[in-house]
């Protein structure tokens, strides 16, 4: 009996030295760098070791929705690209892009960068965009207001225009702008989003420079306006 209590006790301590041994082992293999070549994947979500999502590069089939807190809520996005999140799981910018051929021949392409206040939408873009009218850039600079979105999100979409009745939305402050017909321009606006100075060369390269009143009447030109 002594013996045989003594071969337990020794096959009990291997057994627990030999466990030991694999958990540490596998600990070790995943936390091994991999390399390789080509990874064809359809979604990629990279987060922090305790879960909380911190950036997703996905096709269009599989890019997520709008995402608070770890929480997403339905937002159609038909595009590929990369989200960025906050601390929090929320999301916090992105970068998205596109382009095709159309059946009757016009060619459309877009690019899409921009980065969030905390808990609302975008306060500076970059946008380029290529259609039938001609190719437009964008450069915007936009305050957005306090309420979170998760008060609009949470919404059936169908609500979301009453919703904005009572909760305005962001207001530019500078966009700077290639436009669509090849003239570009600056416009510097007030914390309502109108145009105070806007600073312009057409498409044949007049120079103009605008100040406005709020009612957006010019109040004053550079040069003066023929009469």
């Amino acid at each position: 009996m002594g013996k045989e209590l003594c071969a337990w006790r020794i096959y009990g301590a291997v057994s627990a030295l030999a466990f030991v041994i694999i958990a540490i082992s596998a600990i070790s293999i995943a936390r091994e760098r991999h390399t390789f070549g080509t990874i064809d994947v359809q979604r990629i979500n990279v987060v922090e070791p305790n879960g909380t999502l911190r950036m997703v590069i996905s096709d269009q089939t599989r890019f997520p929705g709008a995402i608070v807190k770890g929480k997403q809520y339905p937002f159609n996005r038909h595009t590929a690209g990369m989200l960025f999140y906050n601390n929090e799981g929320s999301e916090n910018g992105g970068l998205i892009f596109g382009g095709q051929k159309h059946s009757n021949g016009t060619v459309s392409s877009y690019g899409h960068l921009s980065f969030d206040r905390y808990d609302q939408d975008q306060t500076f873009s970059l946008d380029d965009e290529q259609s039938a009218a001609g190719q437009m850039t964008r450069l915007a600079f936009i305050d957005q207001p306090k309420w979170p979105m998760t008060e609009i999100l949470k919404l059936p979409h169908s609500q979301w225009q009453q919703f904005l009745k009572t909760h305005p939305g962001g207001k530019p402050r500078l966009t700077m702008e290639r436009a669509a017909d090849g003239a570009v321009f600056l416009a510097l606006k007030d914390k309502q989003g109108r145009t105070r100075i806007a600073l312009k060369v057409g498409p044949h390269g007049n120079p103009v420079i605008d100040l406005l009143g709020a009612s957006g009447r010019v109040i004053a030109q550079v040069p003066p306006a023929r009469k």
